[in-house]
């Protein structure tokens, strides 16, 4: 899903092309995306583009008479800039969005459409809209602390949860948690002042240098080639492979959809994090530090079964 960095670039680049113009027609092609009746989508043209900006993991472009129209993505929706005219695939379009200047292509390539797009009318609409998470880039010290410790979760759970901050998913909260040398799994009450303060620094670290890195490798062209998973990230999707900052190799907990990768070395003080399934299956053969890991490695390749201590 596109996060913070992302989307950024994405509605930099869109004020490039439509700040002023004229939305001319919202052609909506999958009947999932809109997830408003009233005000109808049609409402929308003719009306000039006021501002965009980013709400949350959402895109929000604002049009004269107080109209929004509000883009999630979710995880495999796309955005693409083409001439007037142009038009997606019918397999992958969700919409098309002409403006006096151009075209907004809307596709998702995955056959779960979970992209939305609500058409809103006025600020209070809009707000409603918003899970409220405090914007991490802004928030200083002491209001991230209170943002993360107003309830008890895992570390993992309270940066991705968009009432607590703002913009943060699966990818860049591995390679936050991976920079602040901290397990995803410890509880946001269990803290101390040094390590708050270090997750503070790294999230702000980490999305300020991604937010740069993804500016410079668009320039001014639109971007078109958004993913989770870019080769100059430490952990996240870089299962097995060797950890830049220690050289152990990169776990990962699946649940869900999605992974979570981490450096044991470097974040649980070399301690194997339980997968649910595989432990499950594995039982007492499930390796709990990096040394088992590599002793049922080593014992797999020579065609051994590991003598692993029992539970």
């Amino acid at each position: 899903m596109p996060e913070l960095p992302d989307i950024v670039v994405y509605v930099e680049a869109l004020e490039r092309r439509i700040a002023g113009a004229t939305l001319e027609s919202v052609e909506v092609l999958s009947p999932n995306l809109l997830r408003t009746v009233e005000p109808p989508p049609m409402a929308a043209a003719g009306c000039r583009v006021l501002g965009v900006r980013r709400m949350g993991k959402r895109i929000v472009i604002t049009l004269e008479g107080g109209l929004h129209l509000v883009l999630h993505l979710m995880i495999s929706g796309r955005l693409h800039w083409k001439p007037r005219g142009a038009k997606p695939g019918r397999k992958l379009g969700l919409a098309v969005l002409t403006f006096s200047t151009g075209a907004l292509i809307w596709t998702e390539a995955s056959t779960k459409k979970r992209a939305s797009m609500h058409v809103v009318q006025g600020g209070e609409a809009l707000a409603a809209l918003d899970p409220g998470g405090i914007e991490p880039l802004e928030a200083g010290p002491a209001a991230f602390a209170t943002a993360l410790t107003r309830a008890r979760h895992t570390l993992k759970r309270a940066l991705t949860d968009p009432r607590v901050l703002s913009g943060i998913g699966n990818s860049y909260s591995d390679e936050i948690l991976h920079r602040a040398r901290l397990s995803p799994f410890r509880l946001t009450d269990q803290l101390d002042g040094g390590q708050m303060a270090r997750l503070h620094a790294a999230t702000r670290a980490v999305l300020e240098e991604w937010t740069a890195r993804l500016r410079a490798e668009t320039g001014d062209g639109f971007p078109e080639h958004v993913t989770a998973f870019r080769p100059g990230m430490a952990v996240h999707g870089r299962y097995r492979q060797p950890c830049p900052a220690c050289g152990a190799p990169v776990q990962r907990v699946a649940y869900a959809e999605h992974e979570m990768n981490y450096c044991a070395n470097c974040q649980t003080g070399g301690r194997l994090l339980a997968d649910r399934a595989l432990s499950r299956l594995l039982r007492d053969d499930w390796p709990r530090t990096l040394a088992e890991l590599e002793e049922a490695t080593m014992a797999r390749r020579a065609g051994e079964r590991p003598g692993m201590p029992r539970r």
